[in-house]
């Protein structure tokens, strides 16, 4: 697995517009025309990186002539800002995302023009709690990691410095979680698929709150301790296993197609007594199932050469047995993956009124 950055197959510079005067220079993806640059720009999650790099080796494969496409693990957050800061070459054509955009990010991209949006949901993943192999064998619950990681459980300060701390079934070893940081879509889906539900099954009055007072409910239920416990180990899941190889007392977060490439160095941990495995993602008994995207900017499609190529080459890789499967996405259901391929083939533009 490539560390998630910066990632050209071969060294491209992009290919400037040369104009006679300022009042000439025109940005082609404005106008649907032959664009500015020839290589497709992707941003975003460090989950969905190795998906779309392995889509760009193919890109490649398919036509040594094309140019090679730039792909960033920015992390979902910070991909989201670089792909709605505008429309043109000099802004990325493709976002990836572990979660899906919010309503705020459709209205920054909408306040600085980038137009239609196509929203395609290409696969399955789930955010994983991993030990090392030699690891305290945890077994937690949604409350136990909510207790271990929220700043203020209860709406108090952490006090809890071991996994005892939390139940006594638990081992007496120091509570270190390394995990993604706040701009990571994984530790967006973290808060929401574990956190949230974990506060509300153990505090009576979060639920209460979620309706009367949001922000409270916040600060109480999602809201990510920073006295230690938890460690930002950035956007490189590779280094949180390496991590807890170095640390077996401590537990990572990260996407489940590190945990399949790294089964010889780490191992699942069960939530709620269900085992972060293929089968139990892929029909939403674990709890930290979540559905993975793509963003393109619909204005690029005829400005960038190939996009349109890329996009059907991942459409062509997200069925069961295929190259994105055998990478480690978990394969959607059938009318997901179809529906997907319309939103390609026709062009199709997110309805943002779904957003939420």
């Amino acid at each position: 697995m490539r560390h998630p950055e910066s990632w050209p197959l071969r060294a491209f510079a992009a290919l400037l517009l040369l104009c006679p005067s300022i009042a000439a220079c025109h940005d082609q993806a404005r106008g649907g025309g032959a664009g500015s640059r020839d290589e497709i720009r992707a941003v975003g999650s460090s989950t969905v990186y190795p998906f779309t790099t392995l889509i760009a080796e193919q890109f490649v494969g398919g036509d040594p002539d094309a140019a090679a496409p730039v792909v960033e693990g920015t992390g979902t957050g910070a991909g989201m800002r670089l792909f709605c800061s505008g429309l043109g070459a000099r802004h990325p054509d493709i976002v990836s995302a572990s979660r899906r955009m919010t309503p705020g990010e459709y209205r920054i991209c909408r306040a600085h023009g980038v137009g239609p949006v196509m929203e395609v949901r290409i696969g399955i993943d789930g955010v994983v709690v991993a030990e090392a192999l030699d690891g305290p064998k945890l077994a937690l619950t949604q409350a136990d990691l909510y207790r271990a990681l929220a700043a203020e459980p209860g709406g108090r300060p952490n006090a809890a410095r071991h996994w005892s701390d939390i139940d006594p079934r638990l081992p007496a070893t120091p509570i270190s979680v390394y995990g993604p940081p706040a701009t990571s879509g994984t530790r967006d889906a973290l808060v929401e698929l574990i956190m949230v539900p974990g506060c509300e099954a153990s505090d009576p009055d979060a639920r209460a709150l979620a309706r009367t007072d949001p922000d409270a409910h916040r600060a109480r239920c999602a809201r990510v301790r920073e006295d230690g416990a938890y460690v930002d180990a950035g956007e490189n899941d590779n280094l949180i296993v390496q991590k807890l190889a170095a640390n077996p007392t401590a537990i990572g977060v990260f996407g489940y197609s590190y945990l399949e490439e790294n089964a010889a160095s780490v191992k699942g941990v069960p939530v709620g007594g269900v085992s972060p495995t293929y089968a139990a993602i892929a029909d939403g008994s674990y709890p930290g199932s979540r559905p993975l995207y793509l963003y393109v900017k619909r204005n690029h499609l005829d400005a960038v050469p190939g996009l349109r190529r890329f996009l059907k080459l991942y459409a062509a890789g997200w069925n069961p047995g295929g190259p994105l499967a055998r990478r480690g996405l978990i394969v959607a259901p059938a009318p997901v993956r179809a529906d997907a391929a319309r939103v390609i083939a026709t062009e199709r533009p997110l309805d943002a009124a779904g957003l939420r």
